[in-house]
């Protein structure tokens, strides 16, 4: 049985409408945790720019792709594992950690992967290992962000699912909310999840703000450190 999406799917769509560095920032405005924690490094790329921005609930699992598993063949034995994804809260976010010692000697996920994650409720998925067949997930609007591409599968295959993840330096429970575009991958505390888009709003204002000074005409030191001090005294303020 599938678990309740923490969030309504209109503040999930809030969240959608933001870039991952206007989420980053407005986390921050919280302390609910330390500044350089809660998103992944830039050993993965965002391989579809242009795609609008993905958030979702994220389902995990551990493959590998260098050597053949113990037992079994390859991914069609695992289909299993489809019942544990559909018992998070949809959207989806496949994460995907490569074990291996040289993660993305094979490809872990292309055209056919897409479909069936699409089909399932997923928005995209995320991996430190490899993905293919980018234009054809790319036309259906499902977002890969991986550390490389591969032209052959290999030996992928799963290890275990339904368990913590790392992946570029972010440690991934699932049923986390994450976010992700061409910025990189923010992890969301579900405890600000709603209060995100009003912070990054506000946050907005005070910069613009900024912006406008930047941009005037023959903008003096003086006005400048003005606009920007002022801009951090009220950001202190309305946390």
């Amino acid at each position: 049985m599938a678990l309740e999406a923490p969030i309504k799917p209109q503040e999930l769509e809030a969240l959608r409408h933001l870039d991952s560095c206007q989420v980053a920032d407005a986390i921050e405005t919280f302390d609910v945790r330390l500044r350089n924690e809660g998103f992944m490094d830039a050993s993965i790329r965002c391989l579809f720019p242009t795609l609008p921005s993905m958030v979702g609930y994220a389902v995990t699992a551990r493959v590998r792709t260098g050597e053949p598993p113990m037992s079994g063949r390859t991914y069609p034995d695992r289909t299993d594992w489809w019942d544990y994804l559909l018992s998070i809260p949809a959207p989806r976010v496949v994460v995907l950690e490569d074990l291996d010692r040289r993660p993305g000697l094979g490809s872990c996920a292309g055209e056919v992967h897409a479909h069936i994650f699409k089909a399932l409720g997923c928005a995209g998925l995320i991996t430190n290992g490899a993905v293919r067949d980018l234009g054809a997930a790319e036309s259906i609007g499902f977002s890969f962000f991986a550390g490389n591409v591969a032209v052959s599968h290999a030996y992928y295959h799963m290890v275990e699912f339904g368990l913590p993840v790392e992946v570029s330096n972010l440690k991934v429970q699932p049923g986390d909310l994450l976010h992700g575009d061409r910025h990189g991958v923010v992890s969301i505390p579900i405890a600000v999840a709603r209060a995100i888009p009003a912070a990054a709003e506000k946050l907005g204002a005070l910069e613009r703000r900024v912006i406008e000074v930047a941009d005037s005409q023959n903008p003096s030191l003086e006005r400048l450190r003005e606009a920007v001090q002022q801009s951090v005294q009220e950001n202190m303020f309305r946390r």
